[in-house]
């Protein structure tokens, strides 16, 4: 008999189906918005909420300074994040709260419970 191969998923970023395709405050986000909530829920762990560390450079090659800026103050307006640490380009670092309003994989999410 032949060998059972190990099927194993990749590194995934979990996000919930339902917000993505009922969720109108998913699609009042911008697309750079978007894509950085992303890259923020990617470096979530589950246990570094609040201390969730992404930094500029990280984003560099992705979209223009500016584009970033806007994405985070449009992520905090809407309540999908919150900084806990406000950094920058050239100095601090970024350290950011999943806030889990709409989002049900981030643990205690309100969105489901409305």
């Amino acid at each position: 008999m032949g060998r059972h191969k190990s099927y194993r998923l990749p590194p995934f970023v979990p996000l919930d189906k339902r917000m993505l395709l009922h969720s109108p405050e998913w699609r009042d986000l911008g697309s750079s918005a978007k894509v950085l909530y992303m890259q923020i829920k990617a470096k979530h762990t589950g246990s570094n909420n609040g201390q969730i560390r992404l930094y500029y450079s990280e984003l560099k090659g992705m979209m223009a300074d500016k584009t970033i800026s806007r994405a985070f103050k449009q992520l905090e307006a809407k309540g999908w994040i919150c900084r806990e640490k406000i950094g920058g380009e050239h100095r601090w670092v970024n350290d950011i709260r999943l806030t889990g309003k709409y989002d049900a994989t981030v643990k205690d999410c309100v969105w489901l419970r409305q």
